[in-house]
């Protein structure tokens, strides 16, 4: 069967049925949030930069925050027929790509994002099956819809299965 490869870039997000494989490239402190229904093959892949939503100036960049961009995707998810209870999520990303001096938090946006993640799908109540975090390099992933496999890749590292 011939598959859908789609591509999600930085501060976005898509789902799809199966046979959809997302792709998404260069995750360094950006998270990547893989959410599956094994039932129904429905998955989503989110590329989010950024902890929080700005309460004073949100924008339209839901996809581009944690906290905006994992409730948008379970809630379409859940209009695809995919009951809360049943997604699960697998997590990449968030790494240090730079050590700074001095560092006031900056240097450890990957660290900040992956705890927005996580507090956020802890929220919302679905659980984290597994996780390729951290570090310090670069990942680049594929989520595969008709089995729920993620593919991790880097230079650092060869290919890991999720």
């Amino acid at each position: 069967m011939m598959e859908d490869r789609i591509t999600i870039n930085i501060a976005d997000m898509r789902l799809a049925r199966s046979p959809a494989v997302f792709v998404t490239f260069a995750l360094g402190s950006c998270v990547g949030i893989c959410l599956y229904d094994a039932v129904e093959k429905v998955g989503g892949l989110g590329h989010i930069m950024l902890p929080c939503r700005p309460k004073e100036d949100p924008g339209r960049q839901v996809f581009r925050y944690a906290d905006s961009c994992i409730p948008e995707m379970v809630k379409g998810m859940e209009r695809m027929g995919c009951p809360r209870c049943r997604i699960v999520a697998k997590i990449t990303g968030g790494a240090k790509m730079f050590q700074i001096a001095g560092d006031g938090g900056f240097g450890n946006i990957g660290e900040r994002n992956l705890e927005a993640v996580r507090n956020t799908l802890a929220e919302l109540n679905i659980r984290v099956v597994s996780e390729d975090t951290g570090l310090n390099y670069g990942r680049t992933v594929y989520f595969y819809t008709e089995t729920g496999t993620v593919l991790v890749k880097s230079f650092a590292k060869g290919v890991k299965r999720l």
